[in-house]
């Protein structure tokens, strides 16, 4: 049978309209069991009273409740607003600053390139252990620099503050790559027509920049942002490793509360309740992503 006969019987027989779906099988069963159920399963724990593990009653809201009347509850979201707020603003700035820095093509810019993306192949574990050994006030890298010029040792992971700023500063060197790699992406695919207009004008740099580059390139960085602020909203492992949430709760994120709650805790239901939450935040942050990437540009 020729391709074209085939053609003409696979629309006969009705399989042409059932053919795509039949190929988005595998992928839609994936999704089903990654997430949906989860999903289901969590909210279905959300709403239950658990003890050592298992399932005693139903409370129905009542976690939900007890979650907006917890101030440690309170106290991670204002920890975790912030710590998105300073790592997706700085990193956003300097993935910007570098993407216009390399975006023309040379030989030795192309070094360059593939040098800046080298920290966000690197496993965020291992990461959290290099920068814990960095800031170990006893033998750490600064440690090390600070005596050797007669200073004493920083008392980094001591401190509340130093060490909010000490996972910010951890965040930004891991995945300032990736907004650089999504903006780059973005500046080499705007049209050049509006700024040969603009050089023909005689406009300058800075001009240039305001009046076309950032138009043009407001689509990527909403993308770059957007997703950034849902990788950051759920981070964990660098946490974790760095400073466990601690000294005190000045670094203790949602995941490190919801964490404990449910792990140490033994607190089924709430932590459920807690993380279903933010996992709602999450989830209509990832459709406002995909409602952007889809977004023709005007």
């Amino acid at each position: 049978m020729t391709p074209r006969l085939a053609v003409r019987a696979l629309r006969g027989s009705g399989l042409d309209r059932a053919l795509p779906y039949l190929m988005l099988g595998p992928t839609l069963f994936l999704v089903l069991g990654v997430i949906i159920l989860p999903l289901i399963d969590g909210l279905r724990s959300s709403t239950g009273f658990y003890r050592f593990g298992h399932f005693v009653r139903s409370v129905g809201l009542d976690n939900y409740a007890q979650a907006f009347k917890d101030p440690v509850f309170i106290e991670s979201l204002v920890t975790t607003g912030r710590f998105v707020f300073l790592v997706v603003t700085i990193e956003t700035i300097l993935g910007l600053g570098l993407a216009l820095l390399v975006a023309r093509e040379r030989r030795f810019i192309r070094r360059i390139r593939a040098t800046l993306i080298l920290p966000m192949i690197v496993t965020p574990v291992v990461v959290g252990i290099v920068f814990r050994l960095i800031y170990a006030s006893d033998a750490g890298l600064l440690a090390s620099i600070a005596r050797s010029v007669g200073m004493d040792a920083p008392q980094i992971l001591s401190n509340g503050s130093s060490a909010f700023l000490g996972l910010v500063f951890l965040d930004v060197w891991e995945w300032t790559p990736l907004l650089f790699l999504i903006l780059l992406a973005g500046i080499q695919s705007m049209p050049v027509e509006p700024f040969e207009a603009a050089r023909v004008d005689g406009a300058g740099t800075w001009r240039t920049f305001v009046d076309h580059t950032l138009p043009l390139l407001r689509p990527a960085i909403l993308v770059a942002v957007t997703l950034r602020a849902i990788d950051a909203l759920t981070t964990f492992d660098q946490v974790y490793v760095l400073t466990a949430g601690g000294p005190g709760t000045s670094t203790e994120l949602i995941s490190i509360y919801g964490y404990q709650t449910f792990f140490q805790f033994q607190q089924v239901g709430y932590a459920a309740a807690m993380l279903f939450m933010v996992a709602l935040v999450v989830l209509v942050a990832a459709g406002f992503a995909v409602g952007l990437m889809r977004r023709r540009p005007r």
